[in-house]
């Protein structure tokens, strides 16, 4: 096994029709809604460099995306998704941070956040500098609320005014963590 995490780019838009159907295998499996996204979708963010792809030779192992909101005040990672014969293998872990690290290049000022019910993905999240956060330190995109409305949880969230669900809300802050740098480097040099 030699599986490679790339920036998907226009080569690989033949794979979005497959990674369309893991998203939706991924979200019956854990019985909630992964926001459906079309291959068109997909291939736009392949061709745009927003996306990261894992390939072991030709066959598709995983892949994320990058979906900006807030006037690019806040990014978040979406669509992580590993096939089933690669999973348990820290491939997950592999495509979250090329994918972090894509998005700190691109957006770097910009908050990082995730909603999610998986322990895997909060225990990824915690690794690269995320928080727990309640919703109202998340984006108040609408746009991004919609993407809710396809999970079998949206009744809880709208009859909590988008307040809270059973998902947890996970934010990277760059201006918290140079803050801590600083502060860091401040003490080491007394």
């Amino acid at each position: 096994m030699n599986v490679r995490i790339l920036v998907a780019n226009a080569s690989h838009v033949g794979y979005a029709e497959r990674i369309c159907e893991l998203m939706y295998i991924s979200a019956l499996e854990r019985g909630t809604g992964i926001a459906r996204r079309s291959p068109e979708y997909i291939r736009e963010k392949m061709n745009s460099g927003k996306a990261v792809i894992a390939l072991d030779g030709k066959q598709l192992v995983g892949f994320s995306y990058i979906e900006t909101w807030s006037h690019k005040s806040f990014v978040a990672n979406s669509g992580l998704i590993v096939d089933h014969a690669y999973r348990h293998l820290g491939i997950a872990s592999r495509i979250k941070k090329r994918i972090f690290n894509l998005s700190r290049k691109m957006y770097p000022q910009a908050k990082i956040f995730g909603i999610t019910t998986g322990a895997a993905v909060m225990k990824i999240n915690s690794k690269l500098g995320y928080r727990p956060v309640p919703f109202s330190e998340l984006t108040h995109d609408e746009a991004f609320w919609k993407g809710c409305r396809g999970c079998r949880n949206n009744d809880i969230l709208m009859r909590n005014d988008k307040r809270m669900c059973l998902c947890t809300g996970m934010l990277y802050d760059p201006a918290e963590h140079l803050k801590r740098k600083t502060t860091n480097s401040i003490n080491q040099k007394k």
